[in-house]
């Protein structure tokens, strides 16, 4: 063709660095351009030789095409585009994508030659053809025809890529359409009139969507007192896909990608950061990663929070039915609801090893009903005994894959932040109780100044905690009559109180505290009740104390009242400072000298514990969490947390 030719005023180096781009990046700005001249259908077609191999690709349009006299400017300036200015395209007034014009250099990531055939109305409406030419080896010059001839043909152009490169001819077709449904997915959702064919093949990503979520971000407030709003949409899709976070004009439409790495398992998704904000570092060349300022950074670093919640709650959202499996054979090593926030953290945890730990080894799926209880079993006591050694557990014991393991890793991070925040406030507010009680019960002059019934009773009754997390407080400081009362109230409606429970002495006995634990969802007479006798640390415990401990348990013991229940469990704990030798040789060469029970029997135990193995219980189930929350606690920190929550009660220790 006769034609004229126009030195481009662009750096080279940039003209490179655009031939640069992925196959799938340079398709996406061609189809850009055509959608942007108001096309309805774009096909990208493959020509192959006989040997099967894509010697040509065409992009074919049926747009506006170009106007002859403004392609000089077009091509020859960055920028130097119609769309600088506008906002709409011409015609149908949809939403531009871009409006610098990168897309012509992009092609010789795909292929050396690249011919433009375009044809375009003039202002009477009759329409012209006219060629443009680029080649990679002169990236520094452009030829276009010397005139444009009228033709029939509708508006629109080809673009055909000769040459064709190598990275391309690697790349798989689902791949491509695959990235193609992520890049569209957005526009062709809003324009639902635009056709887009891949080797004729329609992209349409509505058929492989598995989820769409949507989020508020925290506004961009730049330097210059502007403000722009920020929002996510993401996309989970049902194949597999690069994990990408797109960073996109208001309206959706991708500019750049981030080079954010996402170890998320199988949840696959596109995520689209999009802002006005975001579209002006775009025109001002500051979209490049490197470039990225501090600010778009926190969006980014924000996003990817958001995106890791996502993939936490399908997890987890996933492990229930695996969960409920293991439920139904009642190998599930829990039972029942979680007691507190720790524990349905601690369950979370569990559950999200134990599935993972079954999809990296496909055989566990064939043990037995029994081995599988053993193994879940096994896999609990390891997670809550040495929490802080689930990576060598990993490694070592489940012989996990490095990458199931860094995905372990980030999920256990974050694994439900809102509860593990909570429970974070919970363990370091028990840690500060704990340390005030052991002020009060183990320093010289507070000792001293403790009242047993007035202050440690009132405290612990606040704290029930302490004793127990699945025992809840039923009564307090009551006599056996009303513990009888309370116990009618809760179990059994046909027992009859006519009279009071006696301790052998004839005399009636008084309750510290008494607790109850129920689990009626596997069987409705499955009762515990914990009574604690409590006594000032400088109390003794001898046998006059454990005399009476055992009263309050023969009392229980011998009133047929407390027997209507089948399933009903006694636990009666003597608990002060110390106890003398002769306690000592009781619980030595009682029925379970670990426990320290003095008595035990099959519906009735009793035991003696000292609140300094209370305290050292409690501090040993909050171990690894007071290791990760750094907590470091002085006295006078402890008195003033133990004064805001129990103020009317230690007013003796300001």
């Amino acid at each position: 063709m006769n034609s004229s030719e126009y030195s481009i005023n662009i750096k080279a180096d940039f003209m490179q660095k655009q031939a640069r781009s992925t196959p799938t990046q340079a398709l996406a700005e061609l189809i850009w351009n055509a959608l942007d001249a108001d096309a309805t259908e774009v096909r990208v077609e493959l020509a192959r030789d006989a040997f099967e191999k894509v010697d040509k690709i065409r992009i074919v349009d049926n747009g506006t095409g170009i106007s002859y006299n403004q392609t000089p400017d077009v091509f020859t300036n960055l920028g130097g585009s119609w769309k600088r200015n506008q906002n709409h395209t011409l015609k149908l007034k949809r939403k531009l994508h871009g409006k610098e014009g990168q897309a012509r250099f992009k092609v010789f990531a795909l292929g050396s030659v690249a011919d433009w055939d375009v044809v375009y109305s003039d202002e009477i409406q009759t329409q012209h053809e006219f060629q443009i030419s680029l080649l990679e080896r002169d990236m520094s010059t452009v030829r276009v025809s010397d005139q444009p001839t009228p033709t029939s043909r509708s508006t629109g152009v080809v673009v055909t890529i000769g040459e064709i490169k190598r990275q391309f001819q690697i790349v798989e077709t689902s791949i491509i359409l695959q990235s193609l449904n992520e890049i569209f997915a957005i526009y062709l959702r809003n324009y639902r009139d635009v056709t887009i064919l891949y080797d004729n093949q329609r992209i349409d990503p509505s058929l492989a969507i598995r989820n769409e979520y949507t989020c508020d971000l925290t506004p961009v407030d730049t330097r210059d007192g502007g403000s722009f709003d920020v929002s996510l949409e993401v996309i989970e899709w049902e194949s597999i896909t690069s994990k990408s976070l797109f960073l996109c004009n208001a309206n959706g439409f991708p500019l750049s990608e981030t080079n954010s790495r996402f170890s998320l398992g199988d949840f696959h998704f596109s995520a689209y950061l999009k802002s006005e904000y975001i579209d002006q570092l775009n025109q001002s060349g500051l979209l490049e990663v490197g470039d990225l300022n501090t600010t778009l950074r926190k969006s980014i670093e924000e996003a990817q929070l958001f995106i890791g919640k996502l993939y936490r709650d399908s997890v987890i959202k996933n492990t229930q039915d695996v969960v409920g499996k293991w439920k139904d054979l009642k190998v599930y090593p829990f039972q029942g609801e979680p007691s507190s926030i720790l524990a349905k953290v601690e369950r979370e945890v569990f559950d999200i090893v134990a599935v993972t730990t079954q999809e990296a080894h496909p055989e566990l799926v064939q043990y037995t009903p029994k081995q599988t209880e053993l193994h879940l079993k096994l896999l609990k006591t390891a997670i809550s005994k040495s929490p802080t050694d689930l990576q060598k557990i990993f490694d070592e014991v489940l012989r996990l894959p490095r990458k199931k393991q860094k995905e372990l890793a980030m999920l256990l991070d974050e694994t439900n932040l809102s509860s593990i925040i909570s429970a974070a406030k919970l363990v370091a507010d028990r840690l500060k109780f704990l340390d005030a009680l052991k002020f009060m019960l183990f320093d010289k002059e507070a000792k001293k100044q403790l009242k047993e019934r007035r202050q440690l009773h009132r405290i612990l009754e606040q704290n029930t905690w302490v004793f127990g997390e699945e025992y809840n407080l039923w009564a307090s400081d009551k006599d056996l009559t009303t513990v009888l009362r309370i116990h009618k109230s809760k179990l059994d409606a046909n027992i009859v109180i006519d009279e009071p429970v006696t301790k052998p002495d004839g005399k009636r006995g008084i309750v510290d505290l008494m607790f109850s634990k129920a689990q009626r969802k596997h069987r409705a007479d499955d009762i515990e009740h914990l009574i604690v006798e409590l006594k000032a640390p400088k109390v003794v415990i001898s046998s006059k104390e454990v005399n009476q401990i055992e009263d309050y348990a023969g009392a229980v013991s011998e009133d047929l009242r407390f027997h209507t229940i089948s399933g009903l469990r006694w636990h009666f704990w003597l608990v002060s400072d110390e106890y003398d030798q002769n306690v000592k040789r009781r619980i030595d060469y009682g029925p379970d000298p670990r426990r320290r029970l003095i008595l035990k029997g099959d519906k009735l135990s009793v035991g003696i514990m000292t609140w300094a193995e209370i305290i050292e219980d409690n501090l040993a189930r909050l171990q690894h969490l007071k290791k990760a929350l750094e907590h470091k606690v002085d006295d006078e920190k402890a008195l003033t947390f133990l004064r805001d929550r129990h103020g009317d009660l230690v007013e003796n220790f300001v």
